[in-house]
This record gives structure tokens, sequence and C-alpha cells, in this order.
């Protein structure tokens, strides 16, 4: 499974395409810019215009050093860690001096601060800045431990496991090709929870290893599971967590299938619109609605692992729909800023 290093978790350098990242920036720049000017200033009056003026000189500025820090993002990710974030502390107290250099020849009377000042000042928030971005992703990191660990455990819950492998013993010799693709669906699940996980991965190999689940699933429940694939118009190259779909797909099998003896489908819904991915997965939803206070947990992790990724790029949202449960994920469409090989074809199936 190929995968990508994308936003800001620990030793991964903030993403500043993305609007949380780069608003959270504007936040404290504005933020930094208002104290100063108060602290300098002899009443609040004087204070307040004296921030309007500099902000209206420093957003120029603010907004070149975001623009340039999205754009060389790719290079300054490739270097170790404690490199790329020099290289961003260089760059964000280097920009603002020279354009304050700039408006200060341009505009000798605005009052902007000198280079100097500028340098300082921009040093201290980048600095600051960069610290928080580290501590946010050092914190939100346990989700992706925690996401594998949850996954895990449902992965090798007992009567998954144990009628998997009776349903393979039963085909071994009635029908020993659909025995060995069932093996090698079930290793290849484990393959993937055993994998460290704190990388996107394609949205075709999260297809696929939801897939494999699908299959092994299908040898247990029969007829009793039906699924409905919608993902013609789905961006194979879009980049997005790992085991985010499956275990979406296992809740829905497990909340929405198992409860009752009738079939029961569940739905996937994947496809590109603009810039954002939109997933969405249905399953039916039992009359009393217990069934689903269980995945409360497994929603709030998928929401912090996302949010760890994407910050406020990308949202979930889950609600009951009369007898239907939906949960949709959008999130922006991402591709590896460098090209991959095509994956292999796949001679299982």
């Amino acid at each position: 499974m190929k995968s990508k290093n994308h936003n800001n978790p620990p030793g991964v350098l903030p993403n500043f395409c993305h609007l949380g990242t780069s608003l959270r920036a504007i936040l404290a720049v504005e933020a930094g810019a208002l104290f100063a000017a108060l602290a300098g200033a002899v009443n609040v009056a004087d204070g307040l215009r004296l921030f309007a003026e500099r902000s209206a000189l420093i957003q120029p500025a603010l907004l070149l050093t975001l623009l340039l820090l999205c754009l060389g993002g790719p290079l300054l990710r490739k270097p170790p860690y404690p490199l790329g974030m020099a290289a961003i502390f260089l760059l964000a107290s280097l920009v603002p001096s020279l354009a304050s250099l700039s408006l200060s020849w341009l505009l000798p009377d605005s009052g902007i601060l000198t280079p100097l000042e500028t340098g300082a000042f921009s040093a201290v928030l980048a600095g600051l800045l960069l610290i928080y971005f580290h501590l946010r992703g050092k914190a939100l990191s346990p989700a992706v431990t925690e996401a594998r660990l949850q996954a895990l455990q449902a992965r090798i819950r007992p009567h998954f496991l144990f009628n998997s492998l009776n349903a393979v013993l039963s085909l071994v010799r009635s029908d020993p090709r659909r025995a060995e693709r069932a093996l090698e669906d079930l290793s290849e699940l484990f393959r993937a929870l055993m994998r460290e996980n704190r990388e996107l991965a394609t949205l075709q190999d999260e297809i696929e290893l939801t897939r494999a689940y699908l299959d092994l699933e299908q040898l247990r429940l029969g007829e009793r599971l039906q699924v409905a694939w919608h993902i013609d118009k789905m961006p194979a190259d879009a980049l997005i967590p790992p085991l985010l779909i499956q275990p979406l797909v296992e809740n829905a099998i497990y909340h929405g299938v198992e409860p009752s003896r009738a079939p029961g489908e569940v739905s996937l819904n994947i496809y590109r619109s603009g810039d954002t991915v939109h997933i969405l997965i249905r399953n039916p939803r039992p009359e009393n609605g217990s069934h689903h206070s269980g995945n409360k947990l497994a929603l709030a992790n998928i929401r912090e692992r996302l949010a760890l990724h994407f910050d406020l790029d990308a949202t979930l949202k889950s609600q009951a729909l009369g007898a239907v449960y939906q949960v949709h994920i959008a999130l922006p469409y991402t591709r590896a800023h460098q090209s991959t090989s095509p994956p292999a074809p796949d001679h299982r199936r």
C-alpha cells in the first residue's frame, strides 16, 4: 500500500496550504500586532489606530509568506524535520523583513516597523507558531495509534476470526480457489493493521482493503449482506488517512446488518466534487436505534485523525435518515506530489 506524508503529525511539518493552518497563522500574527500596538500606545484609541495602520501593511507580507510556504511545502518536507523547521523559521522571518524594507522605501512616513523590528517580531511569532503546531500534532497523534489498536482488536475478535477460519475450512475441498482467496484476504487485513499507519494512503488502496474485508464477511453472512458500490467517479489517487473506510464499513455491518435476519444493504458512494472528495457510507438502521451507540468512539477517533491530517478542511457528519444511518466524510482532494507507478493487477479476482 503506497502512502505519503501530508500534514502535521509529530515529525512532519505543518501544511500551510490548508485553511486551518493558514487561518491560525493569520490570527496569531494579528493578535501579536494588536498586543504590540496597544503596548506601545498611550491609550486604547491610539493603540487601535496604530494596529489598523500596521495591519494593513502586515497583511501583504503575511499572505506572501504563507503563499511561499504553501508552494514550497514539498521541498521543505524533504529534508529532516529539524532542517525543515529551521527553513520555515528563516523564511517566515526573512520575507516580512524584506517586505518592511521595501515598504519603508515606498512609504517613508507610514510608521511601519523597521526591518530589524519586523524580523524580530516575525521570528518570535514564527517560533511560537511552530512550537504550537508541533505540540498540536503530538497531542493528536495518539489517535493514529488508538485507531490501529482498535482496528486490530476488532479484526481479531474471536467470532470474526473463528467464523472466517471455519468458512475457509468449509471451502478447502469444495472450492479450494475461493478458500485460497479468503486466506489471502485475511492475511492482507492483518498486514495492513500491523503496518505503521502514520502516513496517508491512496483511496484505491483503502478500497482494496475494504473489498478484502467484505469478501470475508460475505462468507460468514452470505445473502444477508448486500453491498452497493458507487465508485465510478472515485478519484483513485486521492490521499486519505489509512484504515478510514474499512472500520466504518465494519460498523455498518455490525450495527446495521447483523442485528437483523433479513438481508441488509451497505452502500458506499465515493466521488469527487471540485477539490473535495466525498465518502458516504449507509447501512440499515434498527428500529430501536440502540446498536448505533457503539459508533461514537470510532467516529470520534476518525474525526481526530481527519483533524490531524487535514485540519479544518475535512468534516465528518453522521446522522439517522429514517430507516438508514449515514456517515458522510468530506476532505480535500490531495495527490502525491511525485508520480507513482500504477498498482499491479490483482490476480486473485
